[in-house]
């Protein structure tokens, strides 16, 4: 694992120490690979997020990806977060519905999240 992947992961173990909170989502083509990272800086509960960035990868899966972690770890420090949420697993697809293709179909670039739960990776339809 990385420095700023052990960092991160170490950072969100301790649960919940005030705001801001970053929270760190993975996405990629299959539930194997991640290509894509997003993340958001929340100032407040319940409001819009503050930063929103998206970092991609097309070699190297995201979640291991030194040059792709240093650039979260810059957005985190740069905006005093104080706490990170990040998910476990990858979450869906990189490509965003309505911008990449069209709203309510599935994606035709990743085959493997259509008619799945992109949280659990089981079959829905």
């Amino acid at each position: 694992m990385s420095k700023s992947g052990y960092y991160l992961e170490k950072k969100a173990k301790q649960g919940f120490r005030g705001y801001p909170v970053a929270t760190l989502a993975f996405y990629g083509p299959t539930a194997d690979f991640a290509s894509k990272v997003a993340v958001a800086v929340f100032r407040t509960e319940g409001g819009e997020p503050e930063v929103l960035e998206r970092f991609f990868s097309e070699g190297a899966d995201a979640r291991f990806d030194e040059g792709i972690g240093e650039r979260v770890l810059s957005v985190i420090q740069s905006h005093r977060v104080q706490s990170v949420v990040m998910t476990d697993s990858i979450i869906g697809c990189p490509h965003e519905e309505g911008v990449d293709y069209p709203e309510g179909t599935s994606c035709p670039q990743c085959p493997f999240w259509a008619g799945r739960d992109r949280w659990t990776q089981e079959r829905i339809q």
